[in-house]
């Protein structure tokens, strides 16, 4: 009786199809993503050529005007080095902008921005 000896075979697994499969749902899911922002409220900013770029602060508060009055500040506690951002609808009236400079100068404010849109 003649013995014989097991075969071995060389598998290998392609992974060229997993691989491209895995690809395609990561560029889908990319694509189809949204990037939302924490905005409790859309707004139209005024246009601005010489907006600066906006500084990195560790503590800002925004305030938002909204166009029919409505000013909306975000729930930040209360410090003394704090900056004011201020997001102001276009049609917002000058006299909402002004109580919130009021009101920032007599929180002791260390600095007021507000943001615009480069056209």
């Amino acid at each position: 009786m003649a013995y014989e000896r097991p075969r071995h075979s060389n598998v290998v697994l392609n992974l060229t199809p997993l691989i491209d499969i895995v690809f395609l749902l990561l560029v889908f899911f990319m694509l189809t993503a949204h990037f939302i922002e924490d905005q409790a409220l859309v707004v139209d900013l005024p246009d601005a050529n010489s907006a600066p770029a906006a500084a990195e602060h560790k503590e800002i508060v925004t305030v938002i005007l909204s166009p029919e009055g409505v000013i909306f500040v975000n729930d930040q506690p209360e410090t003394e080095n704090r900056i004011v951002r201020i997001r102001g609808d276009n049609e917002a009236s000058l006299g909402s902008a002004v109580k919130v400079l009021d009101a920032a100068e007599a929180s002791g404010a260390k600095a007021v921005d507000i943001l615009t849109e480069k056209p």
